[in-house]
């Protein structure tokens, strides 16, 4: 008889942990698992009341008279004006529901004969969803405008080229509407400066959208808030929660300056989803605020997440992913082989290995080699971008258990595999 494969030493999906440092990080806390069966049990119970859009009553989950029940603590109106906020599902969701508003607001003025007109704006670094929030809204592809951001503005958007680029348009005939800026982009935790875009923005009459889907967190520490200067000339803003804030996925929070625009492009209201308390505005209906109708009960998991590790506890498992990832850096600094690519801003480190005069590929193949000797080892995980043509690696600190003794060991990794590599070149 053959002998019966070791689950523990060939898991099929391997289990998250802190050796993966390959993507900002979606973690997992027991903790939530009692929030998501405590979910389950209320949907069991009472299937309509949480959980049906146009039904939000919140009293018959958390008693009534509670100062701080779940909506106030997580719904702030973190923006000025008629605003609000609202947990979507992924800051895709975010930044659709965000273009979808603003689309709407500027063809109220203009006519709806103009949306081949509509111009949208964002640095080469902005994540995809918004490319394909475009697409869904029916944006015409060649309207949208990715300004490129390279190595000598630390890859964020630049404000000079932004207004030459809506100066261009509207000497066309051209209408801006709608401007991205993101607060620790993807490829390399760039930051964009908020204060000066929102400025070209609110001159120009655009919708400022601020995604903060990963640096958003970082900025609840006082010494990082300053990457939220400017915030408040943003018409939305989103983070996510189940990125860095402990929170498993799904959970993007989603504020916005102007409910109403939101609303107006939203809201739905067929007979059989008419009830009194949402005709006597004695609920919010989020139904009006997403794109699905039905949703879960996100807040709970949030909630439990503040009331156990409050602001101090999230204060310090941030600081200390960023004091990780500075070691790291260190590291990478000391050894003169390899070099960093993008300055570290948050948890993440960009950086590859320097390749030898001869190639002609500018190291692109010996990097990529790199990266699959260091994930085919087993031992740590990383993942890969392009900066200014080169491939770069990615070293992403998130995992809620990773400690100093993991990063050392990963660089070993790194350092034993680049040391193979090179005595073949």
């Amino acid at each position: 008889m053959e002998p019966k494969p070791n689950a523990e030493e060939n898991p099929v999906v391997p289990p998250p942990d802190s050796r993966i440092f390959r993507r900002f990080p979606v973690p997992i806390i027991f903790l939530l698992l009692l929030g998501l069966s405590i979910v389950l049990i209320y949907r069991a119970a009472a299937p309509i009341t949480p959980f049906a859009g146009g039904k939000w009553n919140l009293t018959d989950v958390v008693p009534a008279g509670d100062p701080e029940d779940v909506v106030n603590l997580i719904m702030v109106e973190f923006l000025a004006g008629f605003g609000g906020g609202v947990i979507q599902g992924t800051a895709s969701e975010a930044v659709l529901v965000a273009v979808l508003a603003a689309r709407d607001k500027v063809l109220r003025k203009v006519g709806k004969e103009a949306l081949n007109k509509l111009t949208v704006y964002a640095s080469d670094q902005t994540h995809s969803s918004l490319q394909k929030a475009c697409q869904i809204v029916g944006i015409y592809p060649e309207n949208f405008r990715l300004l490129k951001a390279d190595q000598s503005s630390n890859y964020s958007l630049d404000p000079e080229a932004l207004s030459e680029a809506i100066s261009n348009d509207l000497s066309s005939h051209f209408i801006p509407f709608f401007l991205c800026a993101t607060v620790g982009t993807t490829s390399s935790a760039a930051v964009d400066p908020l204060r000066d875009l929102g400025k070209i923005a609110k001159e120009n009459h655009l919708w400022f959208h601020v995604d903060a889907a990963y640096g958003g967190s970082a900025c609840i520490c006082p010494e990082y808030r300053h990457y939220i200067d400017g915030v408040e000339g943003a018409d939305s803003f989103g983070m996510n929660a189940h990125k860095w804030l402990l929170t498993n996925f799904d959970c993007s929070l989603l504020w916005v300056k102007d409910r109403s625009a939101l609303i107006q492009s939203l809201s739905t209201c067929p007979e059989f989803l008419k009830n009194k308390a949402s005709q006597e505005n004695a609920v919010v209906d989020f139904k009006d605020w997403q794109i699905p109708l039905g949703r879960r009960f996100r807040s709970l998991k949030l909630w439990m997440v503040l009331r156990m590790y409050g602001q101090e506890g999230l204060q310090n498992y941030i600081r200390n992913h960023i004091c990780l990832a500075e070691q790291f850096e260190q590291l990478v600094h000391s050894d003169s082989r390899f070099e960093v690519m993008a300055p570290r801003t948050f948890s993440l480190v960009c950086f590859r290995l320097i390749p030898p005069l001869s190639h002609e590929d500018n190291g692109y193949k010996l990097n990529n080699s790199l990266l699959d000797a260091v994930n085919s080892s087993g031992k740590i995980f990383l993942s890969h971008t392009v900066l200014s043509g080169k491939f770069v690696l990615r070293f992403a600190v998130g995992a809620p258990l990773t400690e100093g003794k993991h990063v050392r060991e990963a660089w070993k990794v790194l350092q034993n595999q680049a040391s193979n590599l090179l005595a073949d070149v």
